[in-house]
């Protein structure tokens, strides 16, 4: 039992230490003390506070850990930024040809280059940097606030400081206008009390602003858009926990459906409440009510416009369409109101102040008119001549009459000037006159031209029956003559196959005989007779 005993002599040793253990965790007893002389908490676990048994340890310590101790080797300081050495009066050999400093070349020089640097002129030496080594432990290494300054914060808290004083001021002189309008508008005993009515409320609200920035209980923290969910940003959920929650307002089963997750009930919870005593009337109601609807008639013509050619994108450049709608609404009003205008000075506007005629009022007047049996008017009233849907009596083109007042040759036309074409513009008599001269002048080339037409037909008959390829009955041929021809002709086709006998004066007759017209239709060849080759 010796050998199990192995930070402790005896039992007793051990429950008194615990006893002391208990005291100082309760604050009786004073705390025990490292071997550094340095405080031990309770609180923060010691790890393996009870040593080996062979170790033979007199009481708990933390000697037996590895690196129990910080390395004295590792420091805790950091870099002395900006701190400079030495500053020297000409340039020396290896530094910096630059600026002149000692602790860096001219490729990591951060100075302004120089024009001539201070090697070649010697002046304006920079001072060589303090340069330091540190080794640093493991945490060290790892400590993202290491050499962080906190005097560097400062001037953030000054800012946000400044903008909450100048907000304060601002708040104050908004004050100060609202009270003096008030003492502007109303009597001096009413505005004295309800003043101090003001300051009252004022410094409520005042305090409820203060206590809204200390208090966050209203305060969610949401995450959105992220790959673990979103980056987290703060909502603020503006319903008061006194209220009661829309899920709660009926709680009938096939109510308006909640959905938990958009935390939204489209549908009106209560639709058999009086709406005066209704303050929330389902999501939908803020979607038909106030900018919701004028945001989405902004979407829907931008929309239309877009199908219709306009290049107009309502995410891409909300600006510009919503300028066009605001110039489509404008330009909609001005023609509804045109259009208006013009109806009333066509048709008049009964709801205007002008006084109707006392005939039309009473509907009676002094005229006397005679009907007879048959309800036809005898006398008394002009006979109204029926007019029809279209337009009359509408003279265009300078036209003094309508057009199809004039009829010829199956064609309607002007009685004016006597023309036929619907767009054509009036000439006048000197049109007519021109029109008739022309008529006259087209008689007269169609006369010309039949007559020429016979005297051509005519010489092609004469010639025909010289030239033609049937043979009249009538013609006689002198046998004689033919067989001329016929030599002749074999004469000329032995040429045109050989042209050396071909001879260099030429006489050439244009007058045709019919024996020789008929001796080369005997001659000819006849591509299209199958016996052409029979013949020779």
């Amino acid at each position: 039992m010796a050998t199990a005993s192995v930070a402790f002599k005896s039992r007793e040793d051990h429950r008194k230490q615990l006893e002391l253990e208990e005291a100082r965790k309760a604050g009786l007893a004073p705390a025990e003390l490292d071997e550094d002389g340095k405080e031990i908490n309770p609180h923060i676990p010691q790890y393996m506070s009870s040593a080996p048994w062979y170790l033979n340890a007199e009481r708990p310590s933390l000697k037996h850990q590895r690196k129990w101790k910080s390395d004295p080797n590792y420091t805790k300081s950091w870099y002395d930024r900006g701190a400079k050495i030495y500053q020297a009066d000409k340039y020396r050999k290896g530094a910096c040809e630059n600026c002149g400093a000692m602790t860096h070349d001219a490729k990591s020089c951060m100075d302004r280059p120089r024009k001539l640097g201070a090697k070649w002129t010697g002046k304006h030496i920079a001072p060589d940097e303090k340069i330091e080594q540190f080794e640093l432990d493991y945490d060290g290494k790892r400590d993202r606030w290491n050499g962080y300054d906190a005097a560097s914060y400062a001037h953030i808290i000054e800012r946000y400081e400044a903008r909450d004083e100048a907000r304060k001021k601002y708040l104050k002189d908004q004050q100060l206008k609202k009270l003096e309008e008030k003492n502007n508008k109303e009597d001096e005993v009413r505005g004295d009390s309800e003043d101090e009515d003001f300051e009252d409320v004022l410094k409520v609200d005042e305090a409820k602003v203060d206590e809204s920035k200390q208090m966050d209980f209203a305060k969610v923290e949401k995450r959105v858009r992220t790959t673990g969910g979103g980056s987290t940003g703060t909502v603020r959920n503006l319903r008061i926990r006194e209220d009661t929650a829309k899920y709660l307002l009926n709680l009938d089963v096939n109510s308006a459906h909640y959905d938990p997750k958009t935390r939204s009930m489209r549908e009106d919870p209560l639709p058999d409440m009086d709406p005066n005593e209704k303050f929330y009337a389902g999501d939908n109601q803020n979607r038909v009510s106030g900018q919701a609807l004028e945001f989405k008639q902004l979407n829907i013509h931008a929309w239309e416009a877009f199908d219709k050619g306009h290049d107009v994108h309502m995410q891409a450049a909300p600006s510009q369409a919503e300028l066009l709608y605001k110039n489509y609404k404008v330009n909609k009003e001005k023609l509804k109101s045109q259009t208006k205008e013009d109806i009333m000075e066509k048709y008049g506007n009964a709801a205007s102040e002008e006084i109707l005629p006392r005939e039309l009022l009473l509907g009676q007047s002094e005229r006397e008119v005679e009907y007879d049996c048959a309800g036809r008017i005898v006398k008394g009233q002009e006979m109204s001549i029926p007019r029809s849907k279209y337009e009359e009596d509408v003279f265009i083109n300078n036209h003094t009459t309508v057009w199809g007042s004039w009829w010829k040759d199956h064609q309607w036309g002007y009685k004016c000037c006597k023309q036929t074409i619907r767009n054509s513009y009036c000439t006048g008599a000197a049109g007519i006159e021109a029109a008739e001269a022309s008529a006259d002048l087209m008689k007269a080339n169609i006369a010309r031209k039949e007559s020429a037409e016979d005297t051509h037909a005519l010489v092609e008959e004469k010639r025909l029956a010289t030239w033609g390829t049937e043979v009249p009955d009538d013609l006689v041929l002198d046998q004689q003559k033919l067989a001329e021809a016929l030599k002749k002709e074999d004469e000329k086709r032995r040429e045109e196959r050989d042209e050396r006998k071909r001879k260099y004066n030429v006489k050439y007759n244009d007058e045709v005989t019919p024996e020789e017209m008929e001796a080369y239709r005997m001659k000819k060849v006849l591509h299209d007779d199958p016996m052409r080759d029979f013949l020779h």
